[in-house]
């Protein structure tokens, strides 16, 4: 991933705070030349700011790029295709949130969502390739309902089966298929 013609790979986290076991992390620790969106310090939840710190980010890069999100990245990811075209290699979209449903509790109600510009979900297909690697038991999200998302995007879906949320409260930190789907797309 480091030679020249290789594409830039752009993290886009979800909008908990910075984790270091978090498989994103890791990836980025791996690859010298990955570029991560930093989490905001404020706007948190506001859909536009999240978007506009992604764009800011890609503003940054003249080559290919290859997206690596997880879950409510996903959803910017989503949202920044629908805003802006800047070409792209391919994206991994890991673990999307189903936005549409309420989340447990600790995350953000629908309401706080759709005033904060996440709802509606974008259902039109990607500009870019693009996998969508879900779980089969993600607690923020019904496998058919990622499966429609999935196809609504023209995206793959890659079912991982029981993973949860692909995160280290699922007991995920390193996630090695995350690079065979980046070289895949890249």
């Amino acid at each position: 991933m480091s030679s020249a013609a290789s594409p830039t790979l752009v993290i886009v986290p979800g909008l908990r705070d910075h984790v270091p076991d978090h498989w994103q992390t890791l990836l980025s620790d791996r690859i010298a030349d990955a570029r991560t969106v930093a989490p905001l310090t404020s706007d948190r939840l506001s859909c536009i700011a999240q978007v506009t710190a992604l764009d800011d980010v890609l503003s940054e890069i003249s080559g290919p790029v290859v997206l690596v999100a997880h879950s409510a990245g996903v959803m910017t990811t989503a949202h920044w295709a629908q805003r802006h075209r800047r070409p792209i290699k391919g994206a991994l979209l890991a673990a999307p949130p189903d936005f549409g449903t309420p989340l447990p509790e600790g995350y953000p109600t629908p309401q706080a969502l759709r005033e904060n510009g996440w709802l509606p979900v974008p259902r039109t297909p990607l500009p870019f390739p693009s996998v969508v690697a879900a779980g089969t038991n993600d607690p923020l999200a019904d496998f058919r309902r990622t499966a429609d998302l999935a196809r609504a995007w023209g995206s793959r879906l890659v079912d991982l089966g029981p993973v949860g949320h692909l995160n280290p409260a699922s007991g995920y930190g390193a996630w090695p298929r995350a690079e065979e789907f980046i070289r895949e797309l890249g």
